[in-house]
């Protein structure tokens, strides 16, 4: 294993800026409590953010820990307090050294921050607690943004869903005056110069109807 990591640059705080924004208006639209898809204690572990900067970023104050070993640090004390065993205990250093296929030397120097991750730490470490990638390293709005954006996506198929049902049980002659515009074809029809031509429309607008049935009451 070779030198340490290097975190990606800065991301612009407009990006996360306007992802809250998209799941607000989400969460309006459903009628989802802000207070619940902006939960600070679940972002923070969705996304090994701290708490109060997960707060301060979403205030849209500046905040985060510009260190990446530092990040690295705070970022694996919280995944061992918060991905427990299935008997509720934390790991151990000797599970996480197994897991990760390291010494438990290097996974102990690691954990207490007395040796500088590599990017094959991150990734091994990542793997065994099964996070996505840049979970351990990436900068602390990034690491928001990316949390949020997951919740957006949570979100947009509640509401894709939503929709869906709203449709199957929607009236289908309803539906079929919608989807093929018939009343505006009604109106054009009304501008036709002859019987002959609306006759025509007619039976046209006859086999769509007859396309589709009522439901029984």
């Amino acid at each position: 294993m070779t030198g340490g990591f290097e975190g990606p640059g800065a991301m612009p705080a407009t990006t996360l800026t306007a992802v809250v924004a998209r799941v607000g208006a989400l969460a309006d639209r459903l009628g989802v409590p802000h207070t619940e898809v902006f939960d600070v204690s679940r972002l923070s572990v969705a996304s090994g953010v701290p708490e109060p900067v997960v707060g301060a970023l979403l205030g849209g104050r500046p905040a985060g820990e510009p260190d990446v070993q530092t990040r690295f640090v705070q970022r694996l004390d919280l995944l061992r307090r918060t991905r427990l065993k299935p008997n509720g205990r934390k790991y151990t250093q000797q599970e996480i050294a197994d897991g990760a296929g390291m010494s438990r030397q290097q996974a102990g120097a690691l954990i207490n921050g007395d040796r500088r991750p590599t990017m094959e730490h991150c990734d091994a470490i990542q793997r065994f607690f099964r996070v996505h990638a840049g979970f351990l390293t990436a900068e602390d709005p990034e690491a928001l943004a990316g949390a949020l954006q997951r919740t957006e996506q949570e979100l947009l198929q509640q509401l894709a869903d939503r929709e869906r049902d709203a449709a199957a049980d929607e009236d289908p002659l309803e539906r079929l005056l919608q989807d093929h515009g018939v009343r505006g074809i009604a109106w054009r029809a009304a501008q036709l110069p002859t019987d002959q031509h609306r006759d025509k429309v007619a039976e046209w607008l006859d086999m769509l109807l007859e396309s589709v049935q009522r439901p029984k009451p």
